[in-house]
């Protein structure tokens, strides 16, 4: 009778083993599942860095949690194509004036509503940290002008 007691129970754990075992199973292919998805995302970033081989990338950095593009000072960077592309945009147009412009002129050539002032701050403020950055120079009246491009940049 004894021995029919241990059959049982040998039984009764091999049971539980092959349950533990088909668990594990199921969680190891899971994971290939997606380690095989974070190889595709990992090609086709390797394939997108190719392409945009000769185009510099912004930098993102986070602060309170929060990811931010950083504006490089005009001396760190190799040219302009390490700014955001807003940020460029904003450069173009003060360098394509005849003379210092105001934000309000610059809002107006991007499309924003100048006649309501609180669309034209956020402008204002990446005005300002451009010049704070040495990409523009802030006149005392409040005006940008465009700095001198430096040698070898691109505009």
């Amino acid at each position: 009778m004894q021995e029919r007691q241990w059959i049982t129970a040998r039984r009764s754990e091999l049971d539980a083993l092959a349950e533990e075992l088909a668990k594990q199973l199921q969680e190891v292919q899971a994971e290939r599942d997606e380690l095989a998805i974070a190889e595709r995302v990992l090609n086709r970033l390797a394939e997108q860095a190719r392409a945009d081989a000769g185009a510099v990338a912004p930098v993102s950095v986070k602060v309170a949690g929060r990811a931010v593009l950083l504006i490089p000072h005009r001396s760190d960077a190799a040219d302009e194509g390490a700014l955001p592309g807003d940020y460029r945009k904003i450069l173009a147009i003060v360098r394509e004036a005849d003379g210092p412009v105001q934000v309000r002129a610059v809002g107006e050539r991007l499309g924003l509503d100048a006649s309501v002032r609180g669309k034209l701050e956020p402008l204002r403020a990446k005005m300002t940290k451009l010049a704070d950055r040495g990409w523009l120079h802030k006149r005392p009246d409040g005006q940008f002008t465009a700095r001198p491009q430096l040698r070898g940049a691109r505009p």
